[in-house]
């Protein structure tokens, strides 16, 4: 659970709330000698120190300034895609949902304009 609001943001969101987030993460990689491309455990303690740990329970523009979901995976991706790049694997995907129903993928993609 993390609480946010949307400055640039002109409507309910604006004000401050929160939201019971679900992450997903996505590596790719060829698999080693003993068939795995990464242990699950090792995966999810790199996700818990470098994401889970910072948000959790917290007040995301303190992070995040603009803190959409959009941003919050563009985030994400720039504290997991070093830790989460191995000799045989790499970070591939990053999915927030906000909701059960709203969500973002995201994939390195550069947003800049």
């Amino acid at each position: 659970d993390s609480a946010h609001n949307l400055v640039e943001y002109h409507g309910k969101c604006e004000k401050l709330h929160g939201h019971t987030y679900r992450l997903r993460v996505t590596i790719q990689g060829k698999p080693g000698k003993d068939g795995m491309i990464l242990d699950y455990g090792i995966l999810k303690k790199i996700v818990n120190e470098n994401v889970i740990s910072k948000v959790d329970h917290g007040y995301l523009n303190d992070i995040v300034p603009q803190s959409s979901t959009e941003n919050l995976v563009v985030w994400m991706w720039s504290e997991l895609e070093l830790p989460l790049s191995g000799n045989n694997y790499s970070l591939y995907e990053i999915k927030l949902w906000e909701t059960e129903t709203s969500f973002v993928t995201y994939r390195g993609e550069d947003y800049a304009e």
